[in-house]
């Protein structure tokens, strides 16, 4: 009988893979990895729409787009909607306050929670060669998910559900400012889609909570 040599020794340590440093037993590794890829593909497709929005010429939709952008900041544009209708009458009050209560939650949401689970940053757009024509500062938090369209989509959800009549255009509003922070280079497309689920779970936080306090919504 033969002794043992030092290549058997090696070949026996890398058949067991059983201790600590080997891949834990189960399908869960497996699972693990999948996930990871699946990750990783959905940030390439992410940065690939990114850099083709960048890529694509638009000196017609450049300034306006930057405006917008511009308005929405610190839900300028929502909170300016929202003094109009409460001019009108109570129907329309009523979902100026419940807008305005939704971008509260939304704007909470995404700067104490969101930014803070996951820090993301922001797109190098000078790499990605974004127009300077359409840059607006770009914002020093993390870039996911995007504070914007969260609060845009918030305020056009909660108003449009109490006054129905406004929700497609207050819809096609903050649809515009979500593409607004990707044309402007501050935000990846997943950011902005991230924001919308945001910002509709925060419309029905809201409407969620006025539907509890009924007298009052009716007495403001």
């Amino acid at each position: 009988m033969t002794e043992p040599t030092d290549a058997d020794a090696v070949a026996d340590a890398d058949a067991d893979t059983s201790g600590p440093l080997g891949p834990a037993a189960g399908p869960v590794p497996e699972r693990g990895r999948a996930l990871a890829a699946v990750l990783a593909e959905l940030r390439a497709v992410d940065g690939a729409l990114y850099a083709a929005v960048a890529a694509t010429s638009t000196p017609a939709l450049d300034q306006a787009l930057r405006r917008l952008s511009h308005a929405a900041d610190h839900s300028k544009v929502s909170l300016g909607i929202a003094a109009a209708l409460s001019l009108s009458g109570a129907r329309a009050r009523r979902a100026a306050l419940v807008g305005v209560a939704a971008v509260a939650v939304a704007s909470a949401s995404t700067n104490l929670l969101g930014k803070h689970l996951v820090h993301r940053p922001r797109p190098d757009r000078e790499a990605a060669r974004v127009s300077t024509d359409r840059y607006v500062p770009m914002p020093a938090s993390a870039s996911f998910p995007s504070g914007h369209t969260a609060a845009a989509v918030a305020f056009a959800t909660a108003v449009g559900v109490v006054l129905p009549e406004a929700a497609v255009p207050l819809g096609a509003l903050a649809s515009a400012v979500g593409y607004s922070r990707v044309h402007t280079g501050v935000h990846y497309p997943g950011d902005v889609a991230a924001g919308a689920v945001l910002g509709i779970a925060s419309a029905a936080a809201a409407l969620a909570a006025a539907s509890r306090q009924p007298n009052t919504f009716t007495a403001w």
